[in-house]
């Protein structure tokens, strides 16, 4: 039993050997290491202001940027509204031009075959005239007095004749 209580003397050195290391741990070693952990307290806490700060930058510089893309993103989309309203005035336009031409080729056409119409009716008028003065040329020169006679003169110079 022995071995399971303690003997006094043991008990007494124990007390003082414990008390004396207590007291030169806290004369000499107790202070600075509560300083070293208030100065790592301190910097764990200096650092989880910095991360917030950095946090608050990151959230602000995220905003910022989106704010930057949707300004972008209208500038894009005004840009291609204004190509897209510059396409269709230029289809507009040159589709008006093209109607313009037609529509001058078109009177330019009209105004030639009225022309051409006018040159062939002219034309014929002369070769009718031409044929008419052929035909009394050729009654007069046979000195015909019956009209039996000039008709049947007629029709056959008529048949005799080409026409132009």
């Amino acid at each position: 039993m022995e071995l399971v209580t303690p003997n006094v003397g043991t008990l007494f050195w124990m007390l003082l050997f414990f008390s004396l290391i207590l007291l030169i741990l806290k004369k000499f070693a107790w202070k600075p290491i509560l300083h070293s952990l208030k100065n790592r307290e301190k910097s764990i806490e200096e650092a989880l202001q910095s991360a917030e700060r950095a946090k608050e930058e990151m959230a602000r510089l995220k905003a910022d940027n989106e704010k930057i893309l949707a300004e972008a993103r209208l500038e894009r989309d005004k840009m291609i509204r204004e190509a897209r309203e510059t396409r269709e005035k230029l289809i507009s336009e040159a589709q008006e031009k093209a109607k313009e031409e037609a529509k001058r080729i078109i009177d330019q056409a009209k105004v030639s075959i009225e022309t051409e119409k006018q040159n062939a009716i002219n034309e014929i008028k002369l070769q009718i005239a031409l044929l008419s003065v052929q035909m009394a040329e050729k009654i007069i020169a046979e000195k015909i007095n019956t009209t039996d006679k000039q008709n049947e003169l007629i029709d056959k110079y008529l048949k005799d004749m080409k026409l132009n």
